[in-house]
């Protein structure tokens, strides 16, 4: 079948609307037509690195409902609305990696990421796509593919944090108010936003930040300690900058030689380049130094809670999305306000809504 997606052609030049062509769904393969697609800021990335091949598929949250599915798809059907994302349903360590998607463009058949959302249509492998309630916002849940379970997942997966713990959020964007959240949830105890922005860190109050820090004002290393009276238990690094990997480190509460080990900084945002490390950090103060990716989550079982979560009002996704464009003709310009800092939390495209 053809569709339209966003397609990355030349490296430094707008995204260009254009017409794929989608084979038929392989016995493993699910056909999925989106209704709504979450802007993330790690696309940036990808969208500025020359060194990729083009052209390129991008996007990697979504909602949908299937179209077709192949002969060994069980876990879906034609009809059945769908959370679609970049981490594996339901994998084991032994499990093959997941196989890419194909698709022809410009008379070329193409090898595409083993997901993408920016388009109207996507053929993905079985493992990228999820069950989704019928009774629940499909804009909404449109982000719970990569911004909730990469900061929510951050807190309940990867890091464990516990009732009352400190936590210190380093970026709160759309990622870190998902982090927030997942602090809020777990019932931690003082839950420390870190932003260069006044606006960013007052809507990170809504999100269950219970003391703010403009790193643009003061020295958010030395307003954490001073609070929390040397360090927090868990701290986490939304953003991915040398400046703020060194910050989360400093801000983990030290332990005491023969008593107890120090605190936690989890890296949640993707570093750019290589980092290095100021000395005294390590191995003084016997700090842990973790990564979160996809929030070490397993989304067969995190994907539904995280449904449930929001039904209840713990996890406001409505709130986190603060920008919705209605075409994705509108992508150039999400990309362009993203990048302006324009956006407080989430931006999300909406291509349909259900019948």
């Amino acid at each position: 079948m053809k569709t339209r997606a966003a397609v990355d052609v030349e490296h430094g030049q707008p995204l260009a609307i254009e017409e794929i062509e989608l084979p038929d769904p392989n016995e493993d393969e699910v056909l999925v037509e989106l209704y709504a697609s979450g802007i993330c800021h790690s696309q940036l990335h990808q969208i500025h690195n020359p060194g990729l091949a083009r052209p390129l598929l991008l996007g990697h949250e979504a909602t949908g409902v299937v179209v077709a599915t192949g002969s060994a798809v069980s876990h879906v059907r034609e009809g059945d609305r769908v959370m679609v994302t970049w981490v594996p349903r339901d994998i084991t360590v032994e499990y093959p990696p997941v196989p890419r998607t194909r698709f022809d463009y410009r008379g070329r058949t193409i090898e595409g990421p083993n997901i993408y959302t920016w388009a109207e249509h996507v053929l993905a492998h079985e493992q990228m796509v999820i069950p989704l309630a019928d009774d629940v916002s499909v804009e909404d849940t449109s982000i719970i593919g990569c911004a909730t379970v990469t900061g929510v997942g951050a807190v309940l997966g990867s890091a464990k944090v516990q009732p009352g713990d400190s936590v210190a959020v380093f970026g709160v964007g759309g990622v870190g108010i998902n982090v927030l959240a997942g602090a809020q949830i777990a019932k931690a105890g003082r839950i420390i936003a870190v932003d260069l922005s006044d606006e960013k860190l007052e809507f990170a109050k809504e999100f269950g930040a219970t003391d703010v820090v403009n790193a643009s004002e003061v020295d958010p290393v030395e307003a954490v300690n001073d609070m929390t009276g040397g360090g927090v238990d868990f701290s986490f690094d939304a953003i991915g900058a040398e400046v703020t990997l060194h910050q989360i480190v400093e801000v983990a509460k030290p332990g005491r030689l023969g008593a107890a080990r120090g605190g936690t900084a989890v890296i949640v945002g993707i570093p750019q380049g290589p980092i290095t490390f100021p000395q005294g950090l390590f191995p003084v103060g016997e700090r842990h130094l973790i990564g979160s990716l996809g929030g070490s989550s397993h989304p067969a079982e995190d994907y539904p809670q995280y449904v449930e979560w929001y039904r209840q009002g713990a996890l406001p996704l409505n709130k986190m999305i603060t920008k919705r464009f209605n075409s994705l003709d509108d992508i150039n310009e999400g990309v362009r306000s993203l990048e302006a800092g324009e956006i407080s939390g989430r931006s999300i495209m909406v291509y349909k809504r259900p019948d």
